[in-house]
């Protein structure tokens, strides 16, 4: 590589931030100068101090270097040949003797799109398998499949983060962006000094309430009693949007019954937020002109996630607040490309574009794509947690890329039997995580600096991470592991090591679906700082679906775009090679005009479709164009306190470690900050327990047993504890949180479950 500067972006959370890499004058191959990218609109130059320590990683010190294969007992190192023999005969030969679905895939919100689209490919086409599915099950699922019953789309925000600070009023539940993406807290700072208000609605104060102008802290699991208590002052109160309502959207008289069933003393019975603050939030959110509602893990994180998202956006949408310049419901994506991951296949139940498998016209159009059988292609299969739990029963095999599930993965410890009772498992990694430790063979892959590859962000923003340092020596692509092991498996075509090989046919996968990528291209993406999806390529192009086979796609989501705007020679002269990539390669059009596009010298080469920053301002992506209220009613949590587990548990992260640590945990300047895992007390129930600063806590649910040092504060309420997820070990929260499982979206309930809390005495 040039030692010239790259722009690319951050590998961690889905703020994606912009950053320049160069490689290092001297110092150790790998070794890359970091400096900040003014240009990217999202972070505007700035880092948290993950992304800033982010090339720390890229040492081969620090990440894997050799295959690894299990000899007497021991990971020894192993040729690529070697290790790719091994995975490809054990993965046959699970399948031949019993089955297909005997063999599973778990895949990772941080895999790039390409990444994630051969990895869905190649479980449905090369191992045949219905059994896969990711950790992004465990991000947004919930608020997912929430928006996809009320707008018949889900993106994680339907607009810009650029548009937060001009909005009135933004109510944040269960989010603490000052410590989980905190590039993003100066859009809630700008709020402020707008004018706009901000409310924050968390069980703890933390840094992100202390900036709020109203902090509600319910009792953990009832978010949803809340947002329907709103709803009702909102209904008494004659602060109900009629014009919008009748205009906009359908099912409000049911949905207005059962939110009528939640008074505000009930509520606070329920949550604990007195009635006056409950009057105070509606008054905030409904004086404004404008105002959003945003979530993340706190109300999605339960065993009735999606209803309790779908009740504040039926707040949202009974205050006209949906679909509006500078208000909406959105969600806030954890994960680097936990948008994008869930989009083009490696979910259980989807195929690239956001199209249903178990559609029988999608199922059509990606097997014409791939040149398979749509006959051939495996019905739906089970979720994360649910197939994480049949591992070593059902699934006797497993290929796992970019995730760690003996952390992250809720009641732990039994995840970590599963995954130690399987026949075979295979792990692609950077690091030998926790999981890559109990496999059979570990392949070390490409990081973010070291390919390129694209991304979607929380906003919808489709985003190009370009490679700025080559590889160390003995390290391959993901890409690469599904070419090689395909070929061993029988399929010598279909899974190219390039990635933009890869993008181009994931763009006519996508064509037509609900998150269609067919206009853009990596050319695009380059020059405009991204692209929102949805980007359908212009009418005539090849891979576009015309405007009466859309239906609720890409040109319904997108206000019916026309191609109107300047024409495509008017951005690029003919002689220009660069041309080329701004449209598909031409074949027929699908619909009606059986005449390629290039043959027809009365066509003219339309403009390329903007991408689209703001949905819904026109019409929602449902059969009718309207939102659609969802009744919902409040219920316990799956697990609620008694005699024998007294304490409420809820868990989250801090500030200088990601997800299950598996790559924070090994940068230095970050686990002197965050060291090690810690339980968050009130003083009053660290007064019951005897328990000082310090003092060793095991905290104890039905599920096993986990030890860490206690940390008092007022911040937190007396009746909750709280635990970051990022550490294996006696410290580990999941190995306490509760698999029970959303009804639609199949999210487990990390959030919520009921522990008993001792101190721990000091052997005599």
């Amino acid at each position: 590589m040039q030692n010239t500067a790259t722009p690319t972006h951050c590998p961690y959370c889905a703020l994606q931030c912009g950053m320049n890499l160069t490689p290092a004058a001297d110092g150790p191959a790998g070794t890359v100068v970091l400096t900040e990218r003014a240009d990217f609109p999202v972070n505007r130059g700035a880092l948290c101090g993950k992304g800033r320590t982010a090339p720390e990683v890229l040492s081969s010190g620090v990440r894997l270097t050799s295959p690894l294969v299990r000899s007497e007992g021991r990971l020894v190192p192993a040729t690529w040949p070697e290790a790719l023999d091994r995975i490809a005969d054990a993965l046959g030969s699970v399948r031949e003797q019993h089955g297909a679905d005997a063999v599973g895939v778990f895949g990772g919100g941080g895999l790039t799109n390409e990444k994630a689209y051969s990895l869905g490919k190649f479980a449905r086409v090369v191992l045949g398998t219905s059994q896969i599915d990711y950790n992004g099950r465990f991000c947004m699922s919930s608020a997912a499949a929430a928006g996809v019953k009320a707008f018949g789309l889900d993106r994680g925000l339907p607009f810009p983060l650029e548009d937060i600070p001009r909005t009135g009023c933004v109510i944040l539940v269960g989010s603490n962006p000052a410590e989980t993406m905190p590039p993003s807290l100066r859009y809630f700072t700008e709020l402020r000094e707008n004018g706009g208000t901000l409310i924050v609605i968390d069980p703890r104060r933390t840094k992100t309430a202390e900036q709020a102008d109203l902090h509600l802290a319910p009792r953990p699991g009832t978010d949803l009693a809340l947002a329907l208590g709103m709803l009702h002052l909102v209904v008494a109160e004659g602060r109900v949007d009629a014009a919008y309502v009748e205009q906009r959207t359908s099912g409000w008289e049911e949905a207005r019954a059962a939110a009528m069933a939640h008074w505000p003393e009930y509520v606070e019975r329920i949550t604990g937020v007195s009635v006056p603050q409950l009057r105070e939030a509606v008054r905030m959110f409904c004086e404004p002109e404008a105002a959003m509602v945003l979530t993340a893990r706190g109300p999605e994180q339960q065993a009735k996630g999606t209803d309790t998202v779908g009740a504040w956006i039926n707040l949202c949408l009974a205050t006209g607040r949906a679909g509006r310049p500078l208000s909406g419901y959105g969600c806030l994506t954890g994960q680097g490309n936990g948008q994008g991951g869930r989009e083009h296949g490696q979910k259980a139940d989807q195929l690239p574009g956001y199209r249903k498998l178990d559609d029988p016209e999608a199922r059509r159009h990606v097997a014409e794509v791939w040149g398979v059988d749509p006959d051939s292609l495996p019905q739906p299969g089970r979720s994360a947690y649910e197939l994480l739990d049949a591992l070593g029963q059902d699934v006797k095999a497993l290929l796992l890329m970019g995730s760690n599930p003996v952390v992250s993965a809720p009641r732990a410890a039994h995840i970590e039997e599963r995954l130690r009772s399987l026949d075979f498992l295979a792990v692609c990694d950077v690091v030998l995580s926790e999981t890559a430790e109990l496999a059979d063979v570990v392949l070390p892959v490409t990081q973010w600096a070291e390919e390129t590859g694209t991304t979607t962000n929380l906003e919808g923003r489709v985003l190009l991470r370009r490679q700025a340092i080559t590889p160390p020596e003995g390290v391959r692509s993901d890409l690469y592991v599904l070419h090689e092991l395909a070929a061993r498996l029988g399929v010598e075509k279909g899974f190219p090591t390039d990635p933009e090989e890869v993008f181009e046919e994931l763009r006519r996968a996508s064509a037509g679906g609900a998150a269609d990528y067919s206009g853009i291209t990596y050319r695009r993406l380059a020059e405009e700082n991204g692209v929102f999806w949805p980007c359908p390529a212009p009418e005539g192009v090849p891979g576009a679906v015309t405007k009466e086979g859309a239906g609720a796609g890409a040109a319904a989501q997108a206000g019916e775009y026309d191609g109107e705007d300047a024409a495509l020679d008017a951005v690029l002269p003919d002689d220009d090679p660069a041309r080329e990539d701004a449209v598909l390669p031409a074949e027929p059009r699908e619909r009606g005009d059986t005449t390629p596009a290039a043959e027809d010298p009365a066509r003219k080469d339309p403009a390329p479709h903007p991408g689209t920053p703001r949905l819904f301002l026109d019409r929602f992506a449902t059969p009718d164009g309207r939102a659609r209220f969802v009744p919902v009613a409040h219920r316990p949590s799956a697990e609620e306190p008694d005699d024998a587990y007294p304490v409420l548990l809820t868990t989250g992260r801090v500030v200088s470690q990601y997800q299950s640590g598996a790559q924070t945990r090994r940068v230095a300047e970050l686990n002197k900050a965050a060291p090690g895992p810690f339980v968050e007390l009130h003083p009053r129930l660290a007064a019951r327990l005897g328990a000082a600063e310090g003092d060793l806590l095991a905290v104890e649910s039905r599920r096993g047993r986990a030890v860490a040092p206690a940390r008092i504060t007022t911040a937190i309420r007396p009746d909750t504890v709280f635990m970051p997820f990022h550490w294996p070990g006696e410290g580990r929260a999941n190995t306490l949180t509760n698999p029970a499982l959303d009804p639609t979206s199949r999210m487990p309930e990390f959030k919520v479950c009921a522990v008993r809390v001792e101190t721990v005495r000091a052997k005599q």
